[in-house]
């Protein structure tokens, strides 16, 4: 008689600005990150993944393609960023530009008195 492997079920996410998809999959227990992503099909759907440059992570947190699934995992794998968000700020600074937070500036004449 032979004993059947355990099965988990775990989600493979993709996005891009134009589309968003979520493979679900049923997968041996023990299957690590890499190997669930390979068998979701989304490398083939999606060309431009190359898993030696795209980080992937679990339910957000960063992780390394190696680790261990467990069932209702959902392995995402994050495009790179466009522009890098200190590089960014720098500019926005030397240009004398600031980003607006909450209701933006009250205006001179607009002061509240007590």
């Amino acid at each position: 008689m032979t004993q059947q492997q355990e099965m988990i079920r775990v989600e493979v996410a993709y996005a891009r600005p134009d589309v968003q998809e979520i493979f679900a999959l049923e997968v041996e227990a023990g299957t690590n990150a890499e190997q669930a992503i390979v068998r979701s099909g989304v490398l083939e759907k999606f060309p431009e993944i190359d898993l030696a440059n795209n980080k992937v992570g679990i339910f957000g947190k960063l992780t390394k393609l190696q680790q261990p699934l467990i069932a209702g995992d959902r392995v995402e794998i994050y495009r790179p960023l466009l522009a890098d968000p200190k590089e960014v700020r720098r500019r926005r600074a030397a240009e004398g530009k600031r980003m607006k937070k909450g209701g933006g500036d009250v205006a001179s004449g607009d002061a509240v008195s007590e």
